[in-house]
């Protein structure tokens, strides 16, 4: 990786206390949220639409702030503001594909080189793309397995080809933070899991920290096998510790999280579907994987 790995960037995330609110908004979008994120950790955010994922992210990756609406509390990434750390090419970001220009008059390629020149635009202007540059795009295309469609037109690609290949463009510029907003968003389960994979293969080879969010909780488990840690936001965080992965019981966990809005407080019993020895839960598997649901009580068995 040269005299700059990501891997010696790699940096942690703190948050004290932090609130925002949008101009004019009857109720801040992220309320006292609390946390940190060690350097080189995977941490996964779930939660439902509208419980403030995407300006939670949006902060940390300095494309919110204070100038955007009424923010309190301390937000630091590497111990510098996200706007400064942003400036020093610490944070890659990965927006949502709704959010993203599809129609780029680029192919994969040298989308993926701009992104390994953005932080070295200054006062004098874009200079080109220097070589070593381009041998770091080119393997930055490699991680995601994106190098068969690297030459081809941005706007003939798939969506599934198109996160990886801003996921490539976002790794390019040697960030220390990546920041995924909503990336297996619209992807089949086949689709999902890959696409973890490949996130996965990339913290495994650079040591990156990871933040990712998502409203499918689906989609973090596909692509969770990595996480250190699950949060769900609503509004504010809970944390669940992941040192084996989405497990059944750290996904149940989540859940009861994701329910309380709806039900109440509840409780739901995690564990292998092989080792359910109560009737009550049997239940058969789609071709997808799916659950074809039970019988008798319809009582609820999370399996893997």
């Amino acid at each position: 990786m040269g005299q700059e790995s990501a891997s010696n960037r790699a940096c942690e995330v703190t948050l004290e206390g932090v609130s925002f609110s949008y101009p004019g908004a009857s109720a801040a979008a992220v309320r006292d949220v609390t946390m940190r994120v060690e350097r080189g950790e995977v941490l996964a955010i779930v939660g439902p639409n509208g419980a403030g994922k995407s300006t939670l992210i949006k902060l940390i990756a300095g494309l919110l702030g204070p100038r955007d609406g009424v923010m309190q509390g301390a937000l630091k990434v590497g111990g510098l503001s996200p706007v400064e750390a942003r400036r020093q090419g610490l944070i890659g970001y990965v927006p949502q594909v709704s959010e993203a220009e599809r129609r780029f008059p680029m192919s994969v390629r040298q989308a993926v080189e701009l992104g390994a020149t953005a932080r070295h635009v200054g006062w004098g202007g874009w200079r080109g793309v220097g070589a070593g540059q381009r041998d770091w795009a080119t393997k930055c295309l490699e991680m995601v397995e994106a190098g068969a469609y690297a030459d081809k037109p941005v706007g003939a690609i798939s969506g599934g080809q198109f996160r990886r290949m801003l996921i490539a463009r976002a790794l390019a510029g040697r960030p220390g933070l990546l920041v995924l907003d909503e990336p297996a968003a619209g992807l089949d389960a086949p689709g999902q899991r890959r696409l973890g994979e490949v996130i996965k293969s990339v913290h495994d080879e650079l040591g990156v920290t990871v933040l990712m969010v998502s409203h499918d909780l689906r989609a973090i488990a596909m692509g969770g096998s990595n996480c250190d840690r699950v949060a769900c936001l609503r509004k504010t965080l809970h944390f669940h510790a992941a040192p084996e992965g989405l497990t059944p019981g750290v996904l149940i966990e989540v859940f009861q999280h994701d329910l309380a809005d709806i039900f109440g407080e509840v409780h739901v019993e995690a564990h292998k579907a092989s080792d359910c020895t109560d009737p009550a839960h049997h239940h058969t598997h789609t071709k997808d994987g799916g659950c074809g649901g039970g019988r008798g009580s319809g009582g609820t068995c999370a399996h893997d």
